[in-house]
């Protein structure tokens, strides 16, 4: 079996990163930080191409991959998935954001920010999903 490490720091400069992107879009282009918004108004038919989320997508992805150049908070990536699982888990997720009307970055970070009972009662959903699918899947189905 195959232990999690727990690591507070890059957790708690992972989270601090996370909501200072989500403040400083507020800030300076009066928008929340959902990324299924984003995404699906990156391409909307018949409009003008939103820059700013062009802009702010790149900066997740450079973000994501800058990681390499910082040796004390590199972790090691997981490998090996069943191909099934992952396209069935991003089929479930890209459902779910539609029929929740957002994602966990725009309920989670910016919605329970706002106070929102919608994104409360969202995040808390989230939280009971995510927590059943791990017992599911590690304990009954032995997918690690």
């Amino acid at each position: 079996m195959e232990y999690t490490v727990f690591t507070p720091y890059k957790g708690l400069i992972g989270g601090f990163l996370i909501g200072l992107s989500a403040v400083l879009l507020m800030w300076l282009n009066g928008r929340i930080a959902g990324m299924s918004g984003l995404i699906h108004g990156l391409t909307p038919p018949g409009k003008k191409i939103d820059y700013w989320r062009a802009a702010f997508l790149f900066g997740l992805i450079v973000g994501g991959l800058s990681y390499q150049l910082f040796p004390i908070i590199q972790f090691p990536l997981r490998t090996n998935f069943p191909i099934l699982v992952l396209i069935l888990g991003g089929l479930c997720v890209g459902f779910g954001t539609r029929m929740g009307q957002g994602c966990t970055a725009g309920h989670g970070i910016c919605g329970v920010a706002r106070l929102s009972r919608r994104s409360i009662i969202a995040t808390m959903i989230f939280f009971i999903s995510a927590v059943s699918t791990t017992l599911i899947m590690r304990y009954l189905l032995g997918v690690y």
